[in-house]
């Protein structure tokens, strides 16, 4: 391919980052079942921890088939680095390593996914990192949570369960008038439907876990550094604008320029944590993200198929998809996600908790569980689950009252989806 043509989005989801094996010459990227690497000579091997020279040293930092996984992110994000590690959990907690030290404060969205909540609000308290909630649907309720302190704003750029669309351009301008970096997890977007970078993040993370490797097979995360902050100019990042006592003094923002938060987090945070990807889930989100534009659409396709089904079913209060017309937040997924409003909604139940119950033991071709994005349909009651440790008020708030259900639209036919919810509903 010419060097003028920038690839489109389905060639660059099989092709970025990969070539054919250098010694073997196979196509597939092979996985580097190994813990370490071999240096070339003593001189390599401290070039290599001094981060004078780029290499693998040992699988928990960095490992080839990994490394194809980043590149690949990287370039679908339009960032200048990524790092790949055990999962979406283990990259927000890297990210913020990097980013707070003890008594540091972030704002955060509370419309996120329940685990992120319980993250943010229990376990980091014992870092002392202290997070400040704002709602995602009003961009002046992070202006108002913000504090000499507050060093990051977290979002979702589609949330989950609630299916809310973030309007990112209007909470990057809070961002980048405070001079804190905007945090973006894209992981019900994805790439194909929405890149936040164009609408002012400067770091997305992803549960890879999800639509990403999209199979229900394996679990990972993401970092990726869009390149876009200016760390050393805002001296409020001491991990990148001072000297880095890891590395004889080496100074990351200035030694690695617009990607050095994707160092620090692999150099600092992923080292000394240790929250590495297999190089086995490495290769299997790579598989999947090969077919990832395809999946995506489909996957919207049908969600929105149900979703007007759903709406117009006697036993059903409301629901809450993007992509219908009408919907609170249509004017934004047609303007941030034009090709769909994702494969995530949730809708109300009359008759609420009980009811909530009774419909996910009813389902067939559904299944029951704590996932979303696999090529599969699923379905779950979140705030008898995955928001259940949760306030009640919380709960609400998070788009998780009694009466949800969420659902995770899967590709297979579309028919067969609505009649299994047409059965499992009747039975209700």
């Amino acid at each position: 391919m010419s060097e003028e043509r920038t690839p489109g989005f389905n060639t660059l989801a099989i092709h970025a980052g990969a070539q054919p094996d250098a010694s073997t010459g196979a196509r597939a990227t092979p996985i580097y079942q190994t813990t370490s690497f071999v240096f070339d000579d003593a001189d390599h091997a401290a070039a290599l921890f001094n981060l004078e020279a780029f290499g693998n040293i040992y699988t928990r930092i960095m490992n080839p088939t990994q490394a194809v996984l980043e590149e690949r992110l990287a370039t679908l994000e339009g960032g200048t680095a990524a790092l790949a590690v055990a999962s979406g959990h283990a990259a927000q907690a890297i990210v913020f390593h990097t980013l707070l030290e003890p008594g540091g404060e972030f704002i955060a969205a509370r419309q996120l996914y329940g685990g992120s909540i319980n993250q943010f609000g229990e376990a980091f308290k014992k870092f002392d990192w202290r997070v400040k909630w704002a709602d995602t649907t009003d961009a002046e309720s992070f202006r108002a949570a913000l504090t000499p302190k507050t060093k990051a704003i977290f979002v979702e750029s589609i949330a989950n369960p609630g299916g809310v669309i973030t309007d990112l351009a209007a909470i990057s301008a809070v961002a980048k008038e405070a001079g804190v970096p905007l945090i973006v997890d894209n992981t019900l977007a994805t790439p194909y439907l929405l890149k936040p970078k164009e609408y002012g993040a400067d770091i997305i993370v992803h549960s890879l876990t999800k639509f990403l490797g999209g199979h229900g097979n394996s679990i990972g995360g993401v970092i990726v550094d869009c390149g876009t902050f200016d760390w050393i100019g805002s001296g409020r990042y001491s991990t990148l604008s001072s000297p880095c006592s890891s590395y004889h003094g080496v100074t990351l923002g200035e030694t690695f320029g617009n990607f050095a938060f994707a160092i620090a987090c692999r150099v600092l945070g992923l080292r000394d944590l240790g929250p590495a990807i297999s190089p086995m889930n490495a290769f299997l989100i790579l598989t999947g993200i090969e077919t990832l534009p395809l999946r995506m659409q489909r996957h919207c396709d049908n969600a929105l198929k149900v979703a007007y089904w759903l709406s117009n079913h006697d036993k059903i209060a409301w629901v809450n998809y993007a992509g219908l017309p009408g919907n609170n937040f249509y004017d934004l997924a047609r303007r941030y996600c034009p090709a769909g409003a994702g494969a995530v909604f949730t809708f109300g139940l009359k008759g609420g908790y009980e009811t909530g119950i009774a419909l996910v033991s009813e389902v067939q071709l559904f299944s029951h569980l704590a996932n979303i994005g696999d090529t599969r349909s699923l379905i779950i009651h979140p705030s008898s689950t995955t928001h259940r440790q949760l306030a009640d008020d919380a709960r609400e708030r998070a788009g998780a009252g009694d009466d949800v259900v969420r659902l995770s639209i899967g590709l297979e036919d579309v028919d067969d989806i609505i009649a299994d919810l047409d059965q499992a509903l009747a039975s209700v």
